[in-house]
């Protein structure tokens, strides 16, 4: 499952993946066919990516990596600093994809000042593609604005089918902007989702894979997470799942705008 920019539809978070333990977590996700892992400077798991790459055996060229810059790194001069130290931590001399974590708290920063600069990046060769996270539709537009014939390639946002962030996902798919889902399998309440409980069952799947191939199914990218190994590998499995029109027509009824992540300094949603 592939998009436009080829970027690897399944893909593995990994926040909270410290450590050993998150390593080891990494090495089960490429084991099993995860061919795109996701980091963030403020996650501090961008060693254990690094690592766990590098373990895996498999060529740098078959495995997508994000990261995502943190907002004390969007001022002038801070931005290609802060990735190529990104890359070293790494141990990679290119991202695939580099996303602007969050627009700047409070706007202290303007956009204009780390859009400019991810362009920087990129024009230097420290990230093959680059995008935006937890940006809004006017936000889309004028970073879009400044950054010309260089395309976003993606906007990561929180959604679910208990948050299907139809407006933002809509919009995206029509401007070819790639949509990837952050708290893709709703931490796990999802199971108390009588509809998805059903369609799981008539599937022989867990509510977590419905949701996953629900995603799958509206063109979307999703990076689920887990430190358990059977957790990781049943996620996985919603690759091989397939639902049906009027299934996805029940969960697309479910949206229920439950919104987890959500800072008093963050963006006016769409």
């Amino acid at each position: 499952m592939q998009n436009q920019y080829d970027i690897p539809a399944m893909g593995f978070g990994t926040y909270g993946r410290n450590g050993e333990a998150g390593v080891e977590a990494m090495l089960v996700a490429l084991e099993t066919g995860y061919r795109h892992l996701d980091t963030a400077q403020d996650y501090g798991t961008e060693a254990q990516v690094g690592e766990g790459v590098r373990r895996s055996g498999l060529p740098r060229s078959d495995v997508f990596v994000t990261t995502k810059i943190r907002t004390s790194n969007l001022r002038e001069g801070t931005l290609v600093p802060s990735l190529r130290q990104s890359c070293e931590t790494l141990g990679l001399e290119q991202l695939d994809l580099t996303l602007i974590h969050w627009p700047s708290p409070n706007n202290e920063v303007p956009l204009p000042v780390y859009i400019e600069q991810l362009a920087e990046a990129h024009a230097l060769g420290l990230t093959r593609l680059v995008g935006v996270s937890n940006f809004t539709i006017a936000m889309l537009e004028e970073a879009q604005a400044i950054l010309g014939d260089l395309r976003i390639a993606n906007n990561q946002v929180e959604l679910n089918p208990l948050l299907q962030n139809k407006k933002l996902a809509n919009y995206c798919t029509e401007k070819g902007i790639s949509v990837t889902c952050y708290l893709p399998i709703a931490r796990g309440i999802l199971g108390g989702v009588p509809e998805i409980v059903d369609i799981a069952d008539r599937h022989e799947a867990t509510p977590e894979q419905v949701a996953l191939a629900f995603e799958f199914a509206k063109g979307y990218i999703a990076i689920p997470t887990s430190g358990k190994a059977e957790r990781i590998r049943s996620n996985f499995e919603a690759t091989k799942l397939t639902l049906n029109a009027e299934e996805i027509r029940v969960i697309e009824g479910l949206d229920r705008g439950q919104r987890e992540i959500d800072p008093a300094w963050g963006p006016d949603w769409d």
